[in-house]
């Protein structure tokens, strides 16, 4: 049973089990499913201010800060307690492509010569680091949740929205991996 938490699991498993989330959700107590409106609870309950942004009943809410706090525990024992001993492997295409960019090492969840505190303190770490957590936070906001609130929760009670979010978090995904990401990763 270890080896088998231990192993990734394919999209068919592990999409339909994320899948089930939403049903479950609004079965249990009509909630709705999202990561992003939780920072938003989580100010309104710390900064009491007089932004009207954070005035309103985050206590009504609090079952989503207890739902990221599961996440973050979840993530933690999972990689501790679960994690695959053996190194992550790469296509080895990826990886001469990678090498070209100085990039050799795969021995955690993310390369640690892109992201790591050493790389933080470079043009390149301070690139994807500070202005990749950036713009995603400018997006979420902008667009009006994460991907997984739309992706998952908005797509499958077929919101309007959330299909022209995807289509765009879609879109500017392939845009920037291809197009930008080989720039920054020369810095």
């Amino acid at each position: 049973m270890l080896s088998l938490l231990q192993q990734p699991w394919p999209w068919y498993i592990a999409g339909p089990l994320i899948g089930l989330t939403v049903p479950l959700l609004l079965i249990l107590g009509n909630k709705t499913f999202g990561i992003s409106s939780s920072l938003r609870h989580m100010c309104a309950a710390i900064i009491p201010s007089g932004i009207s942004y954070f005035k309103y009943d985050w206590k009504k809410e609090s079952w989503n800060l207890f739902f990221v706090a599961g996440i973050i525990v979840g993530g933690y024992l999972a990689g501790t307690l679960l994690s695959n001993p053996d190194p992550i492997v790469v296509n080895p295409r990826l990886a001469e492509n990678l090498s070209g960019f100085g990039i050799y090492r795969y021995d955690g969840t993310v390369p640690a010569d892109i992201f790591s505190w050493q790389q933080l303190f470079t043009i390149r770490g301070l690139v994807m680091i500070v202005g990749g957590g950036f713009l995603v936070g400018f997006g979420t906001r902008y667009a009006g949740g994460c991907t997984s609130g739309h992706s998952i929760m908005g797509l499958s009670t077929l919101q309007w929205p959330s299909l022209a979010a995807t289509i765009c978090f879609m879109a500017g995904g392939f845009f920037v991996s291809n197009l930008i990401l080989p720039y920054i990763l020369a810095l």
